[in-house]
């Protein structure tokens, strides 16, 4: 694979998995698994500091070698789901790790019951773990015994991995008849973006035909993942699966439910967009859920590969060296996997390589000026990975929240520079769509998932959701989104978007609007200091693998808990609604 065929190149990571030295470190797994299990058993003869010393000394060698393997397995099958090699390989990963769980919570709670400023003052050295080792200490609360660890390990393999397998699967290779002929899931998806109406409207009642197919599959996907997660909290002690949600985002609620009563407010506004743009394409009333995406203005021009690096690259040379360079290297050393085809992942997505200190990015590139946007958004999560590889590699993870905070920034400051430097009303008309449409997206279609998921697990302990029920929910919490904004709706949202398919991850939504947010947030700020904001931009991302979510933004001067702060961010967009609007009328 290379840059001349568009797919990416991972030989950064492996050359097969006949490769030696994926053999020689798939094989040393077992060793560094001992190695943890020998900790366990012997630990109780050794000091505090020795202890500690000892498991990240080994933890780091383990995460060293398991982001290799696993990093390289799942890259193969997202870009094709056929790949039943890595399909294995992943699963024989996750059952070797499964054999630490129970001596990973030994020693973690021998951890969390230790002194750790004794420790740190013994072994100063150590000093960099500290918010590591803190949150080990507060983890242990929701601890199970060893046995209980390790038998969810175990039991996860076959339980909600397996279907978050299947809905991968069953959406990936999945049929959609089409113009005659049979296109895939992610394809169709695409034409939503074509400039001509009867294309996005066929394109629509397809997909939505082709998700009859597979819904009562999916749906029991759904229902398991849904319980098992419900069933863990419980175990567990967490309050509900957002409470775990918020708490493994190092999040206050505080925070969340100023953001979300903020989005409440404003969602008139974009109910108010989306009917200009309804009346713009001749519409009566509100917006089809089919017209969501169709180009404004002159938006109907096509990018390519070539085209699409060309303008990011102007763009981001203007805000930082170091920003222009990376995304340049992304795209001349194949780092990214551009075009849809059968048995790829639909959708888009970045991983970090901690080891060779790059990323690699999935998208499903069609032409349309949204998929030069997906580009910049997922190559602001590579820049987000670039400034946290600086850490030691179990320094590296940052929460949910934070995790769209880079990328969306990206999209905005692609979306208003390029809107301040034409003077075309078409162009700028068009420009101001795609930036609406995406605001959108993270105000009204985040605030629909966000309350579909919540519907979901709230009636999953007394009923099993058959594919009917899940659309029920999913259109009740559209309409309490969009309103009179549309005039229909997408029952299958549900089925296409992976973000509800995960046991450990539950609420994968209102971080889009947060990153939204509070990336406007930033941007304010970058418009106000100018070049002096970027390094404390970068200081920002570094640290947010090191601190919690409201700490990081203090970095920038930020309180996140105060509802002002988010109705700042939304008070641009609804200036943005009211020049688009006046821009349609004319």
């Amino acid at each position: 694979m290379s840059v001349t065929d568009r797919t990416w190149d991972l030989s950064i990571l492996y050359n097969g998995f006949d490769d030696p030295a994926f053999r020689n470190d798939f094989a040393s797994l077992d060793t560094l698994i001992a190695g943890v299990n020998d900790l366990a058993a012997k630990m109780d003869g050794m000091t505090d500091t020795d202890v500690v010393k000892a498991y990240l000394d080994g933890a780091v060698k383990m995460n060293e070698t398991v982001e290799k393997l696993f990093i390289y397995a799942n890259l193969r099958y997202s870009a094709n789901t056929g790949d039943n090699e890595a399909a294995s390989i992943q699963g024989q990963l996750m059952g070797k790790l499964s054999a630490t769980a129970a001596a990973d919570t030994r020693i973690q709670s021998r951890i969390a019951a230790s002194d750790l400023d004794t420790v740190l003052t013994e072994a100063p050295e150590l000093e960099e773990f500290r918010y590591l080792l803190t949150n080990i200490k507060k983890d242990s609360k929701y601890l199970l015994s060893d046995k209980e660890e390790a038998l969810f390990a175990k039991m996860d393999i076959s339980g909600a991995s397996a279907w978050s397998d299947l809905q991968s699967s069953l959406t990936s290779t999945l049929k959609v008849d089409y113009n005659g002929g049979q296109i895939t899931l992610p394809a169709v998806r695409n034409l939503a973006y074509d400039p001509d109406p009867a294309v996005r409207k066929a394109a629509y009642e397809a997909e939505v035909a082709a998700c009859e197919k597979i819904d009562e599959s999916v749906a029991f996907s759904l229902n398991s993942i849904k319980l098992q997660v419900l069933n863990e909290c419980e175990l567990r002690g967490y309050e509900s699966p957002l409470a775990k949600s918020l708490y493994t985002s190092r999040m206050k609620k505080e925070t969340l439910d100023a953001l979300i009563s903020a989005m409440e407010e404003y969602m008139p506004v974009f109910r108010k967009y989306l009917r200009a743009k309804a009346k713009y394409l001749g519409h009566e009333g509100g917006l089809p859920w089919y017209d969501l995406f169709a180009p404004v203005g002159s938006a109907d021009q096509k990018y390519t590969v070539e085209d699409a690096k060309e303008y990011l690259l102007n763009i981001f040379g203007k805000f930082d060296t170091e920003l222009h360079d990376m995304v340049k290297a992304a795209f001349d050393e194949a780092w990214i996997d551009f075009y849809p085809r059968e048995g790829k992942v639909g959708g888009a997505f970045d991983c970090g390589v901690p080891s060779a200190h790059q990323s690699r990015v999935l998208t499903n590139f069609d032409g349309s000026f949204s998929d030069v946007v997906t580009l910049a958004h997922e190559l602001g999560h590579s820049f987000h990975d670039r400034q946290v590889f600086c850490h030691n590699i179990l320094n590296q993870g940052y929460s949910m929240p934070v995790a769209e905070t880079a990328s969306t920034f990206n999209e905005v400051l692609v979306m208003e520079t390029a809107i301040a430097e034409t003077d075309d009303r078409n162009t700028k008309l068009a420009l101001m769509e795609s930036q609406l449409q995406d605001a959108c997206q993270i105000i009204c279609d985040i605030y629909s998932r966000y309350t579909f998921e919540a519907s979901v697990f709230e009636a999953r302990p007394s009923e099993f959701l058959s594919a009917d029920r899940m659309s029920e929910l999913m259109l009740a919490a559209q309409e309490k989104a969009y309103g009179e904004g549309l005039s229909t709706f997408h029952k299958y949202m549900w089925v296409v978007k992976g973000h509800y398919y995960s046991g450990g991850l539950s609420f994968y939504n209102f971080p889009y609007a947060f990153g939204g947010l509070f990336a406007r947030g930033l941007y304010a700020k970058y418009k106000e200091t100018g070049a002096d904001f970027v390094p404390v931009y970068k200081k920002m991302l570094r640290e947010t693998s090191m601190n919690t979510v409201e700490d990081c933004a203090k970095i920038a001067g930020i309180d996140l808990t105060e509802k002002s702060f988010w109705e700042a961010g939304l008070k641009s967009l609804a200036d943005r609604v009211e020049e688009f609007c006046a821009l349609a009328e004319a």
